[in-house]
């Protein structure tokens, strides 16, 4: 049976940031060129012949945003044949969470005119059907860690068991059971209750700092661990 193809190939990287002050926010690119011309969408393009789908997605953030991010988690395909104006354009998206201050020297270039992060409660309209592969990926970011504990890398090497709180609460959008939260984070012997006490600003007793133990986070992984919230 004879096939005609005619479908191009692109890939998409939702970046999402965290600051234990700011939330979590976006990084999003202006267009230069039509279709879609200035607005703001997921930074990506299309995949070259030859080049890996993750060598495409690395490069295209590197040139649309001037930042390299080490892991990005494959998150869904896209291919309606109406989500390009152009042609028939299947995406593949990619997403990842990252330490958002720790990537603030963005550098606009390519096909970009500017790069920027946006709070997720206030992102602008954007192109082609961006907002749909947006969504879906707070969905998958949301139900990801109600089932695995992640987000570590996110925090201080010592950090008070409140930022580890915040950090879900925020990614969650939504108040969590403390007490219950911090029973199931510390049976699973991830986290190591140091000596050394938190800074305080307030009246309270200040509490110990922990430090994530990323080896029997990593054992766990292999056996499969049991966390859900």
């Amino acid at each position: 049976m004879k096939t005609t193809q005619n479908i191009k190939v692109t890939v998409d990287a939702i970046v999402f940031g965290y600051h234990k002050e700011d939330g979590v926010s976006v990084l999003l690119i202006k267009r230069r060129y039509i279709p879609f011309k200035d607005t703001w969408a997921i930074p990506g393009g299309f995949v070259f012949d030859g080049e890996s789908l993750e060598d495409a997605v690395e490069r295209e953030l590197r040139e649309e945003t001037g930042i390299r991010i080490n892991y990005l988690e494959q998150l869904y395909t896209f291919g309606s044949p109406t989500r390009d104006p152009r042609e028939h354009v299947l995406s593949v998206a990619y997403f990842g969470l990252v330490k958002s201050d720790a990537y603030r020297d963005l550098r606009a270039n390519t096909d970009a005119l500017d790069a920027k992060w946006f709070p997720i409660e206030n992102v602008p309209t954007l192109a082609f059907d961006h907002s749909k592969i947006l969504k879906i990926a707070i969905e998958r970011l949301q139900s990801k860690i109600r089932y695995q504990p992640i987000g570590f890398e996110l925090l201080d090497e010592k950090f008070p068991f409140s930022d580890l709180e915040r950090l879900y609460s925020t990614l969650l959008n939504r108040p969590i059971d403390r007490r219950n939260f911090k029973k199931k984070v510390m049976s699973l012997g991830i986290l190591e209750e140091l000596s050394e006490k938190a800074k305080t600003t307030g009246a309270g007793r200040p509490g110990n700092l922990f430090k994530f133990n990323k080896a029997i986070y990593k054992e766990l992984e292999k056996k499969g661990m049991h966390f859900e919230l």
